[in-house]
């Protein structure tokens, strides 16, 4: 179980953290348009998962607009937003912001991805929500990178996950 903060005060987090070099676990998980989908909708591609807690907070938001903008340059690669958002509020905020080149995926329907990919807040204010993440995976679903945010409302670091791509 790992741990991390909101404003300095520890969180527990549940289940196993992907590391580098990990096969993931494929999931099953809800987009804006109400499909389920898995890993597989995105085979052959590379994949970063920029998982959240809400994009309805400062800093969720940041680093949404942030992959989005950078993923417009980089080839084979899709940006997969994970948060317990409702599909409809996601595609809302991707919409209203103009965001073309991320998908949001959603929780909702899902809760063993939060213990699947070690991003369960388990504790405090925000249980039951995701963690702050980001894991880049290769085109077989093989982790590149990965990062889970020590503080809640810190960014995670753009330029690592990038540069593994």
């Amino acid at each position: 179980m790992s741990k991390v903060t909101l404003d300095g005060n520890p969180l527990e987090i549940g289940g196993q953290f992907p590391a580098k070099g990990d096969k993931v676990p494929d999931f099953s998980l809800t987009t804006s348009g109400l499909e389920d989908k898995g890993l597989s909708a995105w085979a052959g591609k590379r994949k970063i998962l920029n998982i959240i807690p809400s994009v309805d907070t400062g800093v969720c938001a940041a680093s949404t607009r942030k992959f989005n903008e950078k993923a417009g340059s980089l080839d084979n690669t899709v940006v997969l937003v994970i948060s317990a958002d409702l599909p409809f509020a996601a595609g809302r905020f991707c919409g209203a912001e103009g965001l073309e080149d991320v998908e949001t995926l959603s929780t909702f329907r899902n809760d063993d991805f939060r213990e699947d990919y070690g991003v369960a807040i388990n504790s405090g204010p925000l249980k039951g929500l995701c963690s702050r993440a980001v894991v880049v995976l290769d085109e077989n679903d093989t982790v590149l990178h990965s990062q889970l945010v020590g503080e809640i409302k810190d960014e995670p670091d753009y330029e690592a996950a990038l540069a593994v791509l």
